[in-house]
Parts: C-alpha cells; structure tokens; sequence
C-alpha cells in the first residue's frame, strides 16, 4: 500500500544524499567508538550535546550501533530514548517529504 505512494527506483535518493548519510553516520559511530575510549582512559570526553547533534543531522542510525556495539550510552534515557525517537522522526521525514513535492 505505503509502497505506491512512494516514488520507485533510485529516485527517492540522490547520490548526494546517500554518500551524506553514509558520512554522518561513521562520523556517528566513530564519534561514539572516540568517546568510549575517552571514558576509559578517564581523558577529556565528546559532550552529549555534540553526539545528539550528530544523530539530529542524520547520523542517528550511526550513534545507535555504536551504542549498541561499544556499550556506550545505554544508561542515559536521553540516549536510550531519544536516539531511536530521532531515528523514527527522521524515518516520517524522508517518507513525507517526497509526497510534498
């Protein structure tokens, strides 16, 4: 049903917009794996609004395998929460925006 409202083929993303979130999101998962060692070493950490900030910009699925893989983040609600929601949000963002066109 959903799939005759979207466009069909490579059209519903441009190359640009691929190679985008390809770099967001291992700038995401790097950011974290960075931040990770940080907290082990006891050294100077990636402040959570910058990590956010990547997932808002689109690098949320990024962030999230992170926390999933390095066990980073999984105690903070903000995280635990707010990562998926950011995700779900982009999601309806993408699926809408086509439509708007």
């Amino acid at each position: 049903m959903i799939e005759n409202l979207l466009p069909q083929g490579r059209e519903f993303f441009s190359d640009a917009t691929i190679t985008y979130l390809m770099l967001v999101n291992a700038a995401g998962l790097i950011l974290m794996a960075w931040d990770k060692i940080m907290a082990k070493l006891g050294k100077t950490r990636i402040p959570e609004k910058s990590l956010i900030l990547i997932a808002v910009i689109g690098g949320s699925v990024g962030v999230w395998l992170a926390m999933q893989v390095f066990r980073h983040k999984t105690r903070h609600a903000k995280f635990v929460f707010g990562i998926p929601l950011i995700f779900i949000l982009q999601v309806g963002i993408l699926l809408v925006f086509p439509l708007l066109r």
